[in-house]
Parts: structure tokens; sequence; C-alpha cells
């Protein structure tokens, strides 16, 4: 799921630098460039992705603060949802969906980075934080995102702009700022490199979590394999793999979903109420874990959940198709609700009969 995100930033990176060159940098170039800083950050280690952050975003406001500025007035602030309340009801749902998909994706590689937190910090501070750090930028940036796409509607500057990519797009949105506009672009563009850099040296863990001889190689190694992969995706599809991974990632929620759904019961009902605490030695132990049938099983009745509840372009399961005009995407919800309501007694059958 990194890597996929990864790519798109790639491609989306690469557009904006390819419009701002006035098309005389090919977008494949320009996905090369992204790809090469995404992995510079990552290769160097978490010492440099927490110094590299700390400060990167901060471009990034204000060019986003510049953009407010420059392109506001074409915001269509009055513009109202077309269509019947049953297809804007089931829109709105799949909207939603997708803006989950996209957040809750952190929480399968959020521990690689806690993991360097102080024993001491407190839970709810780093609860708030991530909380914060997550959704507020999700708001703004989707504020912003909606305004723009009701100007695309009127404004026939735009529209030309995004019929030839988003980076287009976004470099008429700075029209009238001559230089300044094409450098605030530019820094949206490094903001792909500020987003996925963290992404990228997640998934090099998610790697070594594959067995004993993945996790023998170098964490750095498959920083570089990781990289080499974006690259060569984002270049050799940066026509036709965005539209494929734009209409396929977001399905990666319905394995998040129900993954943190089983996460959450077995901290809170299998520990917290019953006063049993981790043994933190076994992370790796097969003879102390748990057998995991009650796990699997309760993700696959998730995925279940999830497929009758989705609303892809691909596929659109029977429950999603009674929402509204044409569905709606409620796969994650229905992933949460049949995981959780599976899990606890599956949970309590493998404590009885396997002890552990």
């Amino acid at each position: 799921m990194q890597v996929g995100w990864g790519i798109i930033s790639c491609i989306i990176a690469g557009q904006i630098l390819s419009a701002i060159n006035g098309r005389g940098l090919s977008v494949a170039v320009g996905c090369v460039i992204s790809a090469l800083c995404i992995g510079v950050v990552t290769i160097f280690g978490i010492r440099i992705v927490y110094k590299f952050e700390r400060y990167a975003f901060i471009p990034q406001v204000f060019a986003m603060l510049v953009l407010l500025g420059s392109a506001g007035k074409y915001f269509d602030t009055h513009s109202v949802s077309v269509g019947s309340p049953g297809a804007v009801t089931g829109n709105r749902l799949s909207f939603f969906a997708l803006q989950f998909a996209s957040a809750i994706g952190f929480s399968a590689v959020g521990a690689d980075f806690f993991v360097y937190y102080p024993t001491t910090t407190p839970k709810r501070i780093t609860f708030l934080l991530v909380w914060m750090g997550t959704w507020l930028p999700y708001i703004f940036c989707n504020i912003i995102g909606v305004g723009i796409g009701t100007g695309t509607l009127s404004n026939s500057a735009w529209n030309d702009a995004y019929g030839v990519s988003s980076g287009a797009l976004l470099l008429a949105c700075y029209d009238g700022l001559g230089g300044f506009g094409s450098f605030c672009v530019l820094l949206l563009a490094f903001g792909s490199i500020t987003n996925m850099s963290p992404c990228a040296y997640a998934a090099a863990l998610d790697f070594q979590a594959l067995g004993r001889y993945a996790k023998a190689i170098p964490r750095w190694m498959w920083c570089v394999v990781v990289t080499l992969i974006e690259l060569v995706c984002s270049v050799a599809g940066n026509k036709s793999l965005f539209t494929i991974f734009e209409n396929f990632l977001p399905i990666m929620s319905y394995w998040v979903a129900p993954w943190v759904t089983i996460g959450m019961e077995e901290h809170l009902i299998f520990h917290v109420l019953r006063g049993v605490s981790f043994d933190w030695t076994a992370w790796e132990d097969k003879e102390k874990l748990p057998i995991g049938v009650a796990a699997l099983t309760a993700f696959l009745i998730g995925w279940a959940g999830a497929i009758i509840g989705m609303s892809q372009v691909w596929f659109q399961g029977p429950i999603a198709l009674i929402i509204g005009d044409y569905g709606a995407d409620i796969g994650a919800w229905l992933s949460i609700g049949f995981a959780g309501l599976a899990y606890p007694p599956l949970r309590i059958w493998e404590l009885k009969h396997f002890g552990r």
C-alpha cells in the first residue's frame, strides 16, 4: 500500500515538474527526480527522516496559503450538489470512504515511528498528536481541493489545464503570479517527497516482516528496493498506472479496517478488561504468540463484509447497490462490523483450546 501511494505521488510530482517546465521536461523525468529524492531521504535512516519531516512541511503550508490567495476568488462557494437526494447521499458516503481509506493507512505503519518515542510519553499526547497530524491536513487540503474542483467547472482555463494533468491545473491556480507562482508549484511538487518519505521508510519494514531471510537484509537496502520500484513503475506507467492505482488503492481500507478492529479488540477486551499485560519479550516467539486462527477467520469475515459493501469502478457489492441511485461505498464500515462481531467469540474459543 505504501509503495502504491508512493508511485502515485511520484507521478503527480512528475506532472507538476513537467507543467512548470512548459512540458520541456517530460513527466517521466519528473518521476525519476521525485523517486530519487524520496530515496535519498529514506536510505539514511530514521534520524534523517525525522529531521526532514520536522521542517519540510513549512514550505508546503506557505505554498497552500498563497494558492488560497491566488485562486480563492474562483472558488464557487455557492455551488450546490447535483443529483437526487439519494445520489448525493451515496456520493458523499463514497467520498468519505475514500478519505478514510487514505488516512487509516497510517495505522499499519505508525508503530514503526512510535517505537522511537520515549517510554515516558503520555498516551493521550501521542493520540492527540496523531489525530491532529492526520485530520487537520486532510480537512485543510480537502477544502482547498473542493474549491479548485468548483472553480474548474466555471473557469475554462482551469478546465483546459485539468485536461492536461493535475500538475497543469495546480500551475493554472497560480496564474498571474509569474515566476513566483511557478516556485510555489515547485514547493507543492516536493510536498510529495515530504508526504511519501516516511511511507517509503516504513515500507522497508514491511519487506523485512516477510520472514527471517528478508529481515537479514539491512533496512537501507530495502529502502533502495522501494525507491527502485517506485521509480520504475512511475516512469513506465505514468500514463496508465496512475488511473489503475487511483482506482485500486482506495480498497486498501478493506484490509486495514478489520485489521485495526481486531487489534483494538484484542487490546481492550482480552488484555485491558482481563487485566492481562503484554509479554513484549515474546514478540517474535512462535511458541508464545497466539495461533492466529481467530484473527485470520475474523479478518476473512471482515473481508466478506467489505466485498458486499464495496462500490468501485470495477465492482459493486449487493449491499452497496441498495444505497442511493448508483450505490455507495460502505465496504470499510461493513468490514469493521463483521470483523468486530466475529473476533471476540473466536478469540475466546482460541484461548480455551490453545491457551494463548
